[in-house]
């Protein structure tokens, strides 16, 4: 058995609680990690409410979608890794547990000087940056990159990202605080949305690519602030996901627009955006380029403080449990 943070039934942050599970049993590609920390992300907290279900062979009622700690157990198949090592790690559920099962594909190296608490605030946002900005939409150094919401684990990572590639990198955000939190990162202008109005910052200068996690009423001023063959990627849509699209505006600026969602993509293709991670983002890391923004670190006991911080919409960077 192993303690773990349970979903006990949809609700708000004080339906999280701790509970003894069964530990995970691993297959003969899978690697047991004791969980040293977990990262926080708006996903667990959509699955909180009852609004992101879990996919199949996943426990549903424990969050948590990217680890860090040491491997304790490997199946007779893994290679790769050996009992001992300190990795982070991909998975599709159940992070806010003691340990849990992961698929050896899915697993990274802690570069040395990284904390357990720092490697845990990783995957989840640099495979979606990975896969989102530079496999989608082909960022490539010189060009304009617009990050809607900066501020958060995302946004906060496309933007270093970005810049350390070669972007001129701008974003959205709502308070001075974050403004100067963004461009410490390597921002080169933070719009305030409440007093600004980006279309109007942007639309003279031009943007390449974009990275909305907002949608709503951002998607026609999206469009506008487009350059012709502009790239628009879509991650989530807090503000709406019904929009309406002039498809002359689409054919005329030659813009591509796309979108994903990570957790149900299957082993294959997270394995793959490992490798390429691994070889890209992850020698960044090693240098000391590219560094993790860790917001607050909390005891997984706290896990509803954290998803309270969570969806306050004040935090700089990352929130992650410690185990």
């Amino acid at each position: 058995m192993m303690k773990a943070i349970v979903i006990t039934e949809p609700g708000g942050p004080e339906v999280l609680q701790v509970q003894e599970v069964n530990l995970p049993q691993i297959g003969e590609l899978d690697v047991r990690i004791e969980v040293k920390a977990a990262g926080v992300n708006r996903p667990d907290v959509f699955q909180r409410k009852g609004n992101y279900p879990a996919p199949p062979g996943v426990d549903p009622r424990i969050p948590g979608l990217e680890v860090a700690g040491v491997i304790v157990e490997k199946g007779k198949d893994v290679t790769e890794w050996n009992i001992g090592d300190r990795v982070c790690a991909l998975v599709a559920g159940g992070g806010y547990a003691a340990y849990v099962k992961v698929f050896n594909g899915h697993c990274l190296p802690i570069p040395d000087g990284l904390s357990f608490e720092e490697a845990a605030s990783l995957p989840e946002t640099v495979f979606t940056v990975w896969d989102n900005v530079f496999r989608r939409g082909q960022l490539k150094a010189g060009e304009h990159f617009l990050v809607h919401g900066g501020a958060g684990g995302i946004g906060s990572t496309a933007i270093q990202l970005g810049a350390l590639f070669g972007a001129e990198v701008y974003t959205t955000i709502s308070s001075s605080e974050k403004a100067d939190f963004c461009q410490s990162l390597g921002s080169i202008k933070a719009i305030n949305y409440k007093h600004q109005d980006f279309e109007n910052e942007l639309k003279f200068l031009g943007v390449d690519v974009i990275l909305d996690s907002i949608g709503g009423s951002y998607f026609e001023k999206n469009i506008n602030v487009l350059n012709p063959d502009g790239r628009l990627i879509y991650i989530n849509a807090m503000d709406g996901a019904k929009v309406t699209l002039n498809l002359l505006k689409l054919m005329q600026k030659r813009i591509r627009l796309t979108g994903s969602t990570l957790r149900a993509r299957d082993q294959e293709f997270k394995q793959v955006l490992r490798n390429e991670i691994w070889i890209n983002v992850w020698p960044k890391l090693t240098a000391g380029n590219f560094k993790p923004n860790l917001f607050q670190v909390l005891p997984f006991t706290d896990a509803p403080e954290a998803h309270r911080l969570m969806e306050d919409s004040s935090l700089l960077g990352k929130i992650v449990l410690r185990f």
